[in-house]
């Protein structure tokens, strides 16, 4: 004889710890239990064991019906069930009063209850209609386990090594029965595969459209919309007993009969189940009651379905709604985290973000925030911007960036800053270089800092430099370069704009030289006029002096 207990759960519960529970003594069962089963709406309970079955009343244990059955079986319906007799006679019940029987084609293994009665075999699984008995479909799956849902929409078919998660659309089927296009293996689509996992379900059941499982590695999971999301490590096996929305409570019990519960929102699980149904109006209503530490969550089963604008309205975590404003190109959205972040590496999101869509005001500000200071020298070059570039010169040169700061003093032709960062920078050689290529006049200053560096290490190299004015002789055309970098100093006008960049000749095509002649000789005939008045006048006086005479007639013949 075996006893039933009723757990009676009164004190405070918190997630993992065993409960304190009161016992009492319901009853005996008259057969050596092996499976335990409550029908749907919880007034009946079934004893199976030992070839037998039988059905008491829940509360009082007080016997309804009995009879002779390898394995029982309740339907969706809370008074129909089923029973498989020895071989694979299948009995269908209903109020307690046998209904229908069948054998199946492919014999009967096991069979499994809900919203449709599946039968087992070698060659797979078949579901038959309860009321009718018609085949809905055959499916290649042994599974251990099937659970249907509360809807009848979705169900799981748990295997040795993972399970399935399958919709069912009755729709279909009434539309093929109509069309007389029920084929062999019944309805081909009559069930959808929403999803396959790879792991191994001990126990489990529905809350809405959300599958909650206990499996082989000891956690507690939930499957919904494709989304695997952890409940809880355990330390031991535990069994799902059951969920009661009323606590916002999962209770499960291990192998010494101990209950545990852990927290699972009822409103979190109502949401997704709404979102999953596409009823966003439901969704919204239940929104409100959902805690604000748990939102976050939502908001990643949210992006995760594709409706990353909601779960940008959802979620409360600024890193996830950054990501977010990113992903939606929300410009406004994303700079104001930026801003309360002060995150380089946002502000470099933000303004790779913002060049890619032409905002380029906003880009500026992104990658100066970010220090992003390539960035910036390309985005400066790009759009002739260049009092940026001058400001780009001067931060990344009081930073310690040199070479930027070259390139950018290099670019606005402020050639004497580029000379003094080579200098500052203990860079005498290159400096010397520098300087006789664009600079001139500042060789011999340069040559006589390279000398004493170089001196410190050989003092003979150092002796055998050449400076322009011990050896002047050396820098044949010296006089014409410098007078080639005034002329340039005087022409420099900065960037251009970028509008110009067909008409200005390429500085490698020009010869300095040339246009400095072109210009003397152009700036002669323009003020010849001018000239011969003072020359008029200059002539009076000279002509009084026969000394000057024939000095002024060889001058003058130089302009006529």
């Amino acid at each position: 004889m075996h006893k039933t207990f009723l757990y009676d759960i009164d004190a405070e519960i918190r997630d993992g710890e065993r409960l304190p529970v009161a016992v009492k003594d319901m009853g005996a069962c008259e057969i050596y239990p092996q499976t335990i089963q409550h029908n749907p709406n919880g007034r009946f309970v079934v004893v199976c064991g030992d070839g037998e079955y039988i059905i008491y009343t829940a509360m009082a244990l007080r016997n309804k019906a009995f009879g002779s059955a390898q394995e029982f079986v309740w339907a969706q319906d809370s008074s129909e069930y089923a029973i498989r007799e020895s071989g694979s006679t299948i009995r269908i019940f209903k109020n307690f009063k046998e209904k229908k029987n069948f054998k199946s084609d492919f014999g009967a293994e096991g069979i499994f209850g809900g919203f449709l009665l599946g039968v087992k075999s070698v060659s797979g699984l078949t579901f038959y209609d309860w009321d009718t008995l018609d085949l809905i479909r055959r499916i290649e799956i042994q599974p251990r386990a099937v659970y249907w849902s509360d809807s009848g929409r979705l169900v799981c078919l748990a295997t040795e090594d993972g399970y399935y998660i399958l919709s069912y659309d009755s729709d279909q089927v009434q539309k093929a029965r109509e069309n007389n296009q029920v084929a062999e293996d019944g309805v081909e689509a009559a069930f959808d595969v929403l999803g396959e996992v790879s792991e191994s379900v001990r126990t489990g059941l529905w809350v809405g459209d959300c599958f909650i499982y206990t499996n082989a590695v000891n956690r507690i999971n939930y499957f919904v919309g494709g989304e695997l999301v952890t409940i809880a490590h355990l330390d031991r096996p535990l069994y799902v007993l059951g969920y009661v929305p009323r606590d916002d409570r999962l209770y499960l019990a291990d192998k010494e009969l101990g209950v545990v519960s852990y927290q699972l929102l009822l409103s979190v699980l109502e949401y997704q189940t709404a979102v999953m149904r596409r009823d966003f109006a439901t969704a919204d209503r239940v929104l409100p009651s959902i805690p604000k530490e748990h939102r976050t969550r939502v908001a990643h089963f949210l992006e995760k379905q594709g409706f990353k604008q909601q779960a940008l309205a959802v979620s409360t975590d600024p890193e996830h709604r950054f990501e977010l404003a990113v992903a939606l190109e929300d410009l406004n959205t994303a700079r104001t985290l930026a801003q309360e972040a002060n995150n380089p590496h946002k502000w470099s999101q933000l303004g790779e973000l913002a060049a890619s869509t032409n905002n380029l005001q906003l880009a500026k500000e992104c990658m100066h925030r970010a220090q992003d200071y390539g960035g910036l020298l390309l985005l400066a070059t790009s759009s002739g911007d260049e009092q940026l570039v001058r400001t780009l010169g001067e931060n990344t040169h009081f930073e310690g960036k040199h070479n930027l700061a070259f390139l950018s003093y290099f670019l606005v032709g402020d050639l004497n800053k580029c000379l003094d960062i080579l200098i500052s920078t203990g860079r005498l050689p290159e400096a010397a270089f520098f300087a006789r290529s664009y600079l001139p006049d500042k060789i011999s200053e340069v040559v006589e800092l390279w000398k004493v560096q170089l001196s410190t290490v050989n003092e003979k190299a150092s002796q055998s430099l050449a400076d322009p004015k011990s050896y002047e002789n050396l820098f044949p055309g010296l006089s014409d370069a410098i007078s080639a970098q005034k002329f340039v100093e005087k022409q420099d006008k900065g960037l251009s704009p970028a509008s110009l960049a067909t008409t200005i000749t390429p500085n490698h095509e020009r010869n300095v030289i040339v246009e400095i002649q072109a210009q003397v000789k152009s700036g002669a005939s323009s003020s010849f006029q001018s000239r011969s008045v003072f020359f008029l006048i200059l002539l009076i006086k000279i002509l009084s002096n026969s000394v000057f005479s024939a000095a002024f007639s060889r001058f003058f013949m130089q302009f006529k």
